[in-house]
């Protein structure tokens, strides 16, 4: 979505990049410098000495042996000094195994960054490894001042990122499966919808249409064996039952065709079964999390923060980490995290729009914690309804609210308080005259409500 933007409004002003500075930690007499463009089997492996304009070529296979192979020969040569070491990635195997190793500086790139520089100086499209793996070379000489040597965060903080993001898409997977289940069962077996319960992902649901996948099928099922099998998942209102009796001694077949049968309860068994298993599932993240949040070091910190509970507070902790030198300031998350609004400018026209090439699970992540606030936070409330009475739509004016959020969790973090919401709101006294003064309305009216 792109909008010509006139007048932008403060907080949704657009943030220019920032470019991170090499850690000081970074050793600055390198042995070596070393690109490998990787791949699913062999990665291609470029290495030229700090003293020696010579590029050696090497094709490197994934296997733990071979892999460990190269790091021995790298170490024998080179000793304990510093070897910086560009690729396309920052999670996967080949990261993972070199990420114990003392002596290597690693820079992971976006693989947008070397594919825009392929394309700006090879036009006709011509590709193939040793090219891509020069062009990184090339980038980690010239420009190792604009890359920013990746720091892996504490163990606590990798795996409960690792964590959330297994469970979020689990989440996605039980939506999934659960429009997947509605659209068959409308298609030949409307009244499952009512006898089965309202939540199809819960058990009771998927147990039903497994044991009665047809409309025939649950007509010949006993009263007896209908209540025995809603006491046994917790359904105990004779009201509700006497509901669905009464449904199935009534209702009508959508329709007798058997193709459409055969297929579509095949089609709603196998669903159903999947979906039986996700509960039990992020369930099980979700005990791990917990346990993984309340040992995180910045428990107190994430946990005050309104609407962020025990599935946002951990992806914030994840999100924000435990290195405060990360970030050097709130806009940086911002415009790193996809919140921040991304400015264009060719001659006298202005555009603003949503920041594409992102971490998306980060971006999701603070998009819907803003919007949990909501619900428990009068000033982003106010500030929220303030952005829409001002044009916005709802989610430009969630990300605008979320740009707020940000600097608060910035300023939180880097001095391990926890959130203090009466200091805010009074902050926005003279910071903010506009919403403080629309907070004490909204403040007024729900003490004369």
């Amino acid at each position: 979505m792109m909008y010509v933007a006139t007048k932008p409004i403060r907080a949704f002003k657009a943030a220019p990049p920032v470019p991170p500075a090499e850690p000081a930690s970074v050793a600055t007499d390198l042995a070596a410098f070393v690109a490998i463009d990787w791949a699913d089997q062999k990665h291609q492996v470029l290495l030229q000495p700090a003293d020696s304009p010579r590029k050696e070529s090497l094709v490197l296979e994934q296997k733990p042996e071979a892999i460990a192979d190269w790091l021995a020969q790298l170490k024998q040569r080179f000793g304990e000094r510093k070897i910086a070491v560009i690729l396309e990635q920052s999670r996967g195997p080949l990261i993972s195994a070199l990420l114990p190793q003392g002596n290597l500086v690693l820079y992971p790139i976006n693989p947008k960054t070397s594919a825009k520089l392929r394309e700006a100086f090879y036009p006709s499209g011509s590709k193939n490894d040793p090219l891509d793996a020069g062009l990184m070379l090339d980038m980690l000489l010239a420009h190792r001042d604009r890359l920013r040597a990746w720091q892996p965060d504490d163990a606590t903080t990798r795996q409960l990122h690792l964590l959330t993001e297994s469970r979020r898409r689990f989440v996605a997977d039980q939506v999934r499966l659960t429009n997947r289940l509605t659209s068959a069962l409308k298609s030949y077996y409307p009244q499952a919808l009512e006898l089965a319960g309202q939540d199809l992902s819960r058990p009771m649901a998927c147990a039903f249409v497994q044991q009665w996948p047809t409309w025939e099928a649950a007509r010949k099922a006993k009263p007896q064996q209908l209540r025995k099998f809603y006491y046994a998942h917790g359904c105990r209102s004779e009201e509700k039952i006497q509901e669905r009796l009464q449904l199935l001694a009534q209702g009508q077949a959508l329709t007798t065709d058997a193709a459409i049968l055969g297929a579509q309860s095949l089609l709603t068994r196998s669903v159903a079964r999947e979906l039986a298993v996700l509960p039990g599932i992020i369930n099980e993240y979700d005990r791990q999390i917990e346990a993984l949040f309340k040992a995180h070091v910045d428990y107190a910190l994430w946990d005050s923060f309104p609407g962020a509970g025990p599935a946002l507070g951990p992806r914030l902790a994840a999100a924000w980490g435990t290195q405060r030198e990360r970030f050097a300031e709130a806009q940086a998350m911002s415009a790193f995290s996809g919140i921040a609004p991304v400015k264009e400018q060719s001659g006298q026209s202005t555009f603003i729009h949503m920041r594409l090439g992102c971490p998306k699970f980060q971006r999701q992540t603070f998009h819907e914690f803003t919007a949990c606030s909501l619900r428990g936070c009068l000033w982003a409330r106010c500030c929220y309804e303030l952005l829409l009475e001002r044009g916005k739509g709802h989610h430009a004016a969630v990300r605008a609210v979320g740009l707020k959020w940000q600097r608060i969790m910035f300023r939180c973090w880097q001095t391990r308080t926890p959130y203090d919401e009466a200091k805010y709101v009074e902050s926005l006294r003279h910071n903010s005259p506009v919403l403080y003064a629309r907070i004490l309305a909204a403040q007024k009216a729900a003490r004369t409500s």
